[in-house]
């Protein structure tokens, strides 16, 4: 792939917008020595501003989301990419969150440019086990446990029933909810089919990732290691 081309897919502007940053030096090797658009070289050695060149396509990242961000990219308010270096959210393929937190969420939050890895998370056969931690605002009835494991709840306005969940309850109002699918507002739902409301929820794992030491609005690339980890049984 053309230098040109290559750096605008990455997002540092359009390809006319990087002919111009090639034209005044800012796109040098390792050693300072400036690069023109036809040169051929490898992707490490490639320096933008002196600052190294974003990962190439296949960028995975982990994100610790807070509450009140937004996962999306033209909603009002603060948005996850506001969290990440602004070119970011320019990138083709864009590089798109794996399912969805909602606002009020906070948590691990997985996102990535690889259209086949995010299918293969997302998907129903996958069963990625995804933790929550749960605040309720009214006490456990005591049967939720149950429940959630029997296979048999149903939502309002769904045709099937979820699959079986498992609930660990913590104290009379938290408790840990594991789930094996990712419907839209799920744990919410569940506890509301219950006559509860989830005061606060809290992502904590996906599959074998954790938020391994990231604080709030942190991010990391992850790595082929982290990416068996996230599929290791």
């Amino acid at each position: 792939m053309k230098l040109v081309k290559l750096i605008a897919n990455l997002g540092y502007g359009s390809r006319k917008q990087v002919q111009w940053m090639f034209r005044e030096g800012r796109i040098t090797d390792t050693d300072g020595e400036v690069l023109y658009a036809d040169d051929q070289v490898a992707h490490d050695a490639i320096r933008v501003d002196g600052e190294p060149l974003d990962p190439p396509v296949g960028l995975t990242i982990a994100l610790f989301k807070p509450r009140g961000v937004t996962c999306s990219i033209k909603d009002k308010g603060r948005l996850v990419y506001d969290l990440l270096p602004s070119r970011f959210r320019d990138r083709d393929p864009v590089l798109s969150t794996v399912g969805r937190l909602d606002r009020d969420t906070s948590g691990l939050l997985l996102m990535t440019d690889d259209g086949g890895l995010l299918h293969r998370i997302i998907s129903p056969k996958s069963k990625l086990p995804k933790v929550y931690d749960v605040e309720l605002a009214e006490d456990l009835r005591g049967d939720e446990a149950a429940l959630f494991a029997s296979g048999t709840l149903m939502l309002e306005s769904e045709k099937t029933p979820l699959m079986p969940a498992e609930l660990d309850v913590q104290g009379p109002r938290t408790a840990r909810l594991v789930l094996h699918e990712g419907r839209y507002h799920q744990v919410r739902r569940m506890f509301a089919a219950t006559g509860n409301h989830v005061q606060a929820l809290h992502r904590s794992r996906v599959g074998g990732l954790g938020l391994d030491g990231l604080e709030e609005g942190e991010w990391r690339q992850l790595a082929a290691a982290d990416l068996e980890t996230l599929f290791a049984p």
